[in-house]
């Protein structure tokens, strides 16, 4: 007896279950029908980024195979991780990996506070004329080509250039900037820092637009100075969109671009300029080891999706119990 009772009762939550699925499913299909135009206009970007985002990914299993241009992925050998182990033991490894990181995390240090700062300094820009052209002097550097900065990098510091023009006033011979393994890093860092700040405020300077004014009126009534002001009204209203970029830059720490690193990297100064990103360059299109560098991007992606988890963990604990994330 109890058994059937049970039984009913197993039966009867089976079927609440079901009906409940069918409904909600029923209500996802009236919902679709009703806003169909609106998936027709999002179909294309959809259909776009599993082309060109997913379907590649395919390619990503000759890190595990012996590839041959004439024989293709599906009939290359397949190896498993040896060119994985072949990369971690290799002896120049710890130096690129490591140049890598401290590239990537002294540029993220370096240049993620700056473009807050220029927008908090913008943001206290009353003249609307003045603001829009130091607003286009800020963003300009953002549209010159890579190429050219780091031609301009090279120029400026020249031996026959303007800073060792400026230096030869206190030192007897020019310096080689270019050549110096320890100014790689100094010159990567502040030509990048450059060119992107000013682009990069953007987005702070329209949040703080969104400030009400009289919160600084009366802020400024009860005696508030301008720091004061800065810290308890713009800062609060900075934060959850630095915690999104800062999580966003975090997770591509790894993920730096080997275009201007490789432009600006000489034979005197690649003991701190090899990077990941640029022995891949070198070691999949230039000496055709495909399956070796595509191992060597596998690798550094992994790395680059651990980082953006557990920087979204350490944020979501910072921020916990104040609805920012």
């Amino acid at each position: 007896m109890r058994e059937l009772i049970k039984a009913n009762q197993e039966t009867a939550v089976q079927i609440k279950t079901e009906k409940k699925t069918a409904s909600k499913l029923k209500r996802n299909i009236d919902y679709i029908k009703k806003n169909y135009v609106l998936y027709l206009l999002i179909a294309p970007a959809v259909i776009l980024t599993i082309i060109f985002k997913y379907v590649p990914i395919y390619g990503a299993t000759i890190a595990f195979k012996d590839f041959n241009p004439l024989k293709g992925i599906v009939g290359s050998d397949w190896v498993g991780l040896k060119h994985f182990e072949n990369f971690l033991s290799s002896p120049n490894f710890l130096q690129i990996f490591m140049n890598t990181l401290k590239l990537s995390s002294f540029e993220l240090l370096i240049g993620f506070p700056i473009p807050i700062i220029l927008a908090l300094m913008l943001n206290q820009v009353r003249r609307a004329k003045f603001k829009k052209n130091i607003q286009l002097v800020l963003y300009a550097p953002h549209f010159i080509s890579i190429v050219v900065v780091s031609g301009m990098v090279f120029l400026f510091l020249s031996p026959a250039g303007p800073i060792n023009a400026l230096l030869s006033i206190f030192l007897d011979k020019p310096v080689s900037f270019m050549s110096d393994p320890d100014a790689f890093r100094t010159i990567y860092i502040v030509s990048g820092v450059w060119q992107g700040a000013g682009w990069a405020s953007i987005i702070y300077v329209a949040a703080l637009a969104n400030v009400d004014p009289q919160l600084h009126d009366a802020a400024t009534i009860d005696g508030a100075s301008l720091l004061q002001r800065i810290r308890h009204i713009d800062l609060p209203t900075l934060k959850p969109v630095m915690a999104v970029l800062f999580i966003l830059a975090a997770g591509g720490i790894m993920a730096i671009g080997f275009e201007k690193a490789y432009l600006l990297q000489t034979s005197m100064n690649i003991t701190t300029s090899e990077i990941i990103p640029t022995y891949v360059y070198k070691r999949g299109l230039l000496a055709g080891d495909y399956s070796f560098a595509t191992a060597v991007g596998l690798f550094n992606a992994v790395i680059n999706v651990f980082l953006l988890v557990f920087v979204n963990q350490v944020v979501k604990k910072l921020n916990e119990g104040e609805g920012l994330l």
